[in-house]
């Protein structure tokens, strides 16, 4: 009993034939496979390694975008404020330029009337200079003086020549005083004016100049944050790789122990075997071991369609269904599988026997599983993804032509369909070891 659950279990985890004395021993020796199987451990651990150093060198960009981002994001607010702050003093000239042509209309009927007044005491000057003329000047004030009759009206006379003369230099004064008044109000108002009108130009460049600079501010924060985004999106890749690489280590390790075992159980039973001869020839009965089938083809339940038949070799086909898009550049990109599609309940079968690296959901793959077989004396890694359920978790041992799930169309796929790839060795994120299924996998 002990020995068929031991030949059971190595079979369907790596894959490596029936296992009864005298049988021929396989191409590789077995010291061979579990330097093959700690060679692709070593290979996947610097893998880890190398994705874990990414994976801090994304942390420390990220930290340092978002740096960025603050300091931008300071910037920005400062722009804002020094934004509001021209508009506001836009909106305090606007209003002293408000004031001020409020201000000239005053002024202008100020003007109106010193223009008034000048011109009346133009029209009285003229009319003194025609008497003037007329008269002879000062020769008329003179006759005014002599025509006195006595000394009183003499002196009441020189009063009066006094008075006009000093109301005509009174009239002179004021006029040029008018005159002057009306230009430097003009020319005030003017400059004010003029000088409202420059700061408000330069009020507004000044806000072109901000909003300009805020626009491309705005700009690089988009950028950055962006940037940001998609440092996330690759450092989720990253984590994902990691997580499968783990797997691919945890299912080496696994292959690995089981290979010695299944190495001692070999070395026990051909032992037994000697000993059981050399004790007597009569017909005691045999440790031969029972017959090594290497499939438990398991009775998958499919509603509508039927698992394929599990193939004699080590591989075999993971489902019904056409062959809808093969290996290689197509429209989308360099696939690196092969897709079979099919319609109704399809069962997907394990390749090969072989370990269950992961068993997850992922964005791109959908529900997905990876498993790692060793076939004669190679490690291989295959992968099944857009699934719309899966039946066996991360660490189970598979046999050959056990289901593990059912075809379906999560993840990023149009359609149902299932994704096929054959890595030979394990699966890195570059996808460098995948190789074209056919001819190596029954299609």
């Amino acid at each position: 009993m002990k020995k068929s659950i031991i030949t059971l279990s190595l079979a369907a985890v790596l894959g490596f034939g029936s296992i009864t004395v005298g049988m021929p021993i396989e191409k590789a020796s077995a010291a061979n496979k579990i330097n093959d199987l700690n060679s692709q451990k070593e290979k996947i651990n610097q893998q880890r390694s190398g994705v874990e150093s990414k994976l801090n060198d994304t942390d420390k960009k990220i930290s340092e975008n978002q740096g960025e981002q603050q300091s931008v994001q300071s910037e920005i607010e400062r722009l804002d404020k020094a934004i509001s702050d021209a508009l506001a003093k836009i909106e305090e000239k606007n209003q002293e330029i408000a004031d001020t042509k409020k201000e000239i209309e005053k002024l202008e009927a100020e003007i109106e009337i010193l223009v008034e007044r000048i011109k009346k005491r133009n029209e009285l000057l003229k009319d003194r200079a025609r008497n003037y003329q007329e008269t002879g000047g000062m020769v008329s004030y003179i006759d005014v003086l002599m025509g006195a009759q006595s000394f009183g009206d003499f002196v009441e006379r020189v009063g009066a020549v006094a008075t006009i003369v000093e109301a005509d230099q009174d009239i002179l004064q004021a006029h040029q005083a008018d005159k002057d008044e009306l230009e430097k109000k003009q020319n005030q108002v003017k400059e004010e004016l003029a000088s409202l009108e420059t700061m408000r130009a330069e009020l507004e460049s000044m806000k072109k100049s901000l909003n300009a600079q805020k626009a491309e501010k705005d700009k690089l924060l988009a950028s950055l944050k962006h940037e940001e985004e998609e440092m996330h999106a690759h450092k989720l890749e990253l984590a994902e790789e990691n997580e499968i690489l783990a797997a691919q280590e945890a299912a080496l390790q696994k292959a690995i122990k089981l290979e010695q075992e299944r190495q001692a159980e070999l070395a026990r039973q051909k032992a037994a075997a000697e000993a059981a001869k050399k004790s007597s020839s009569s017909a005691g009965s045999s440790s031969s071991s029972g017959s090594s089938s290497s499939s438990d083809s398991g009775s998958s339940s499919s509603p509508q369609v039927s698992a394929p038949s599990v193939a004699s070799g080590a591989w075999t086909r993971p489902a019904s269904g056409r062959l809808s898009s093969g290996f290689g550049n197509r429209s989308l990109g360099n696939h690196f599988g092969v897709d079979i599609a099919s319609g109704g309940t399809v069962p997907i079968v394990a390749a090969a026997d072989g370990v269950v690296i992961r068993s997850y959901y992922s964005s791109s793959y959908g529900n997905a599983i990876f498993i790692a077989h060793s076939v004669g004396g190679q490690t291989y890694t295959t992968v099944y993804a857009h699934m719309r359920s899966r039946s066996v978790g991360s660490g189970q041992t598979v046999s050959k032509g056990q289901q593990i799930g059912i075809m379906g169309n999560t993840g990023q796929s149009y359609g149902q369909h299932l994704h096929f790839e054959l890595h030979r060795g394990s699966w890195d994120a570059a996808k460098s070891n995948a190789i074209n299924p056919v001819g190596i996998v029954p299609l």
